[in-house]
């Protein structure tokens, strides 16, 4: 959670700063912490299919203490999961994700001579699949002459920590936890008044087959100590005890059982909107080996970060924000995970849209910073939010979603010509207006400003939220509310958006002039408010609590273009300070100035490179006509992909290209993340130049010679699938055969 501090009624008499680390559970719970919780290693493993996950070390074990588990819906359902053999650690081959939802492991044992076993005799993989649980199995091969005893064990744990503490402290429910062993399965269950969940581990089948002619030799049953599950077999020369693991999943929703069968067949998609959406994606191919191979990690990432379900009769699909720790849904990130990804499947807007216009605030809800109109934060399933300890059920506290939802409502309609959609949420957009308005303008100054209600509120509620991430040039932190500048960008540009459709869609000419009116007005007050003569010209971050300026130069400039805002003659200005040596470090450009006093190449916020932001800016640049700096950041994220086996991680250190070779990983960034995943569509409608407007996809390529031909086929757009090539200056639209 964000520090900042809030505005005094005077400046003589200054607030204590909001606490960092609220008091959040109550303190007759006892609480048990492992140390500082491990980590699985630069290797680990993270599979994920729909509102599932699990995170393991490479060698797919999850030690106690540690971060991994299996997770659903913000619970964790197995938080220990650790295979020994001779009662030591198996010693790792090689270990990698198959597909999105499947790993593979491939062990060995270590030498254990009072075993009378020499290093690599037994031969142990492990393959598993997840989607609503778990299905593993395990194999291990006597792969000696000789015929071997085999003392194999799965240390098993559930400790249902809410998703909130995994990375803090996990409050104890042992006392509450009941532990029950059955024939072929182990179970875990916690209840208390209004929160259930359950774990069941069952061992429907494990047997020693022939290696060579798969001929099942014997059962192999299991014995159960403690939480322990452990296979004491003989096995002869070529001989293997293979075993099979289902982990079902019970909470407040009901019972879930994995989703994939078999481990002999190739797996298929599960039917229904992500499968669906597989079908009918786009392909790509250009001349850059690298780009091709971005886009497809991209398309498959975005595969993996799909959620689908139904609410209000209405099917949905939509991107959770990333993983590992936030697979749900978010206002900002799925809002422009949405807008990046419209020409890949519309459907991922609609989804989003549809869902937080359900969600949408209704009252006044100081603990969940909810207002009337307003647009949800984020919102969870877990223990501490279902008992009413966390606010995020769901929680509102961004001011950016409102106006970036009205943002992408119109772009949908644009490119789908979807009008029924926009008719039926009429009512939703006008709420949302009114918030902008009469909740969002805090002190009636005309600008939006944030300033939290709630105990375990949010501080800053923009993009960069978290507790540093608005500040002086100098280093210091301001006082709320404050107004940043890109969040008035953005209600420029949605108030000139939503009086387009005002005024083609109800034929409200009174309300289009109004919003168009007031678009106008704010544009001039924001050109004179937060321009600053300084260093040359340049947009500050914004104005605090005593409407003081935050003289920070920060990658939040280039929203100001994104959204149309900046005048003609600024824009080039902006663009010179984004590309400077201070801004652009040769991988993207940085959240903060390096001349800045809180610069940090590796703080959150303070000096980072974000793909997202970088894709913005770069449609900003282009919106202006630089579409040469545009290709320089579009060419160094592409490039910084191919470092990370071609996925754009959530953010990465903004140390100079010259200094670091390569892009150094920011330590706890998610990878996936939707709207970083998002990024490299945004970057390929960026060479091409390419929108959808007046009922036509207009092109106006600028393709670098780094990348050569591009040729997508199959793009959505107006109802209907298209072909666009480009090469260079030249391109060509035309219906997909």
């Amino acid at each position: 959670m964000s520090t900042i501090k809030q505005s005094p009624t005077s400046a003589q008499q200054r607030p204590t700063p909001l606490n960092p680390y609220p008091v959040s559970r109550p303190p007759e719970e006892p609480r048990v912490q492992h140390g500082p919780p491990l980590d699985l290693g630069p290797d680990g493993i993270a599979i994920l299919e729909g509102r599932t996950f699990m995170c393991s070390n490479a060698h797919g074990d999850v030690p106690p203490g540690s971060i991994g588990g299996l997770l659903h819906d913000d619970t964790r359902f197995v938080s220990r999961w650790e295979l020994t053999l001779g009662g030591k650690p198996l010693t790792l081959l090689k270990s990698a994700v198959v597909d999105y939802y499947s790993a593979s492991f491939f062990l060995f044992n270590p030498d254990l001579p009072e075993a009378g076993l020499r290093a690599g005799s037994i031969a142990v993989r492990r393959i598993r699949f997840v989607g609503n649980g778990i299905l593993e199995q395990i194999v291990a091969l006597n792969s000696s002459d000789e015929p071997v005893r085999v003392d194999l064990r799965l240390a098993c744990g559930a400790d249902f920590a809410d998703l909130f503490e995994v990375k803090d402290v996990v409050r104890d429910r042992r006392a509450k936890t009941v532990r029950t062993q059955e024939k072929q399965a182990l179970r875990f269950t916690y209840q208390v008044p209004k929160f259930i969940a359950e774990t069941t581990i069952k061992i429907p089948r494990s047997e020693i087959i022939d290696s060579g002619d798969r001929r099942v030799i014997a059962s192999a049953p299991v014995r159960m100590d403690g939480d322990d599950l452990t296979w004491s077999v003989e096995l002869q020369p070529r001989a293997a005890l293979v075993t099979r693991l289902e982990v079902c999943l019970r909470n407040n929703d009901g019972t879930l059982e994995p989703v994939h069968e078999d481990f002999d067949e190739q797996q298929e998609p599960i039917d229904g909107p992500l499968a669906h959406w597989l079908a009918e994606c786009p392909t790509f191919e250009s001349d850059s080996a690298v780009l091709t191979s971005v886009i497809n990690k991209s398309i498959v990432d975005l595969a993996a970060l799909r959620v689908s379900g139904e609410v209000k009769g209405e099917p949905y699909v939509m991107p959770a924000a990333g993983l590992p720790w936030f697979m749900t849904l978010f206002g900002r990130d799925t809002l422009i995970a949405s807008l990046q990804t419209l020409s890949v499947g519309p459907e991922l807007a609609r989804g989003g849209l549809h869902l937080l216009g359900e969600a949408q605030g209704k009252k006044v809800d100081d603990f969940r910073d909810e207002e009337p109109g307003r647009i949800l934060h984020e919102i969870r399933n877990g223990e501490l939010t279902v008992l009413g300890e966390k606010p995020h059920s769901p929680y509102y506290g961004t001011t950016d979603a409102t106006p970036l939802w009205l943002v992408l409502m119109e772009q949908y309609w644009r490119v789908t010509g979807d009008e029924d959609f926009v008719r039926k949420r009429w009512d939703r957009v006008l709420a949302a207006l009114n918030w902008i308005d009469h909740y969002g303008d805090r002190d009636g100054d005309g600008y939006v400003e944030y300033q939290t209600k709630s105990p375990q509120g949010l501080g800053n509620q923009c993009w960069k939220d978290s507790w540093d991430g608005i500040q002086f040039s100098d280093g210091r932190i301001p006082f709320l509310p404050i107004a940043t500048v890109e969040i008035q960008g953005y209600v420029y540009d949605a108030k000139r958006r939503i009086a387009g459709m005002a005024r083609a869609l109800l034929q409200d000419e009174a309300l289009a002039q109004r919003l168009e009116r007031e678009a106008d007005q704010l544009r001039a007050r924001v050109n004179k408010d937060f321009w600053s003569e300084e260093r040359g010209g340049y947009y500050i971050v914004g104005l605090d609590g005593d409407k003081r300026p935050i003289d920070s130069m920060t990658s939040n400039m280039g929203h100001l273009l994104w959204s149309g805002i900046v005048p003609e003659d600024r824009a080039r200005i902006i663009a010179g300070h984004l590309m400077s040596d201070a801004m652009f470090s040769g991988w993207g450009v940085r959240t903060l100035s390096s001349d800045d006093r809180g610069y940090n190449p590796i703080g959150y916020h303070c000096g980072t490179v974000w793909p997202h932001d970088n894709a913005i800016v770069a449609a900003g640049l282009v919106r202006y006509g630089f579409r040469d700096e545009a290709n320089r950041i579009v060419l160094a994220q592409i490039e910084a992909a191919s470092f990370s086996n071609f996925r754009l991680p959530e953010t990465f250190a903004g140390f100079e290209r010259s200094v670091s070779r390569f892009p150094v990983p920011y330590p706890s960034a998610c990878s996936p993340q939707a709207w970083a995943t998002g990024a490299p569509f945004e970057f390929v409608r960026i060479m091409l130049g390419s929108e959808v407007r007046d009922g036509a996809i207009q092109l106006d390529p600028r393709v670098p010679k780094q990348i050569g031909h591009l040729n997508l086929r199959r793009v959505h757009a107006l109802g209907t699938l298209w072909d666009i090539e480009a090469v260079g200056s030249k391109g060509q639209v035309r219906l997909s055969a």
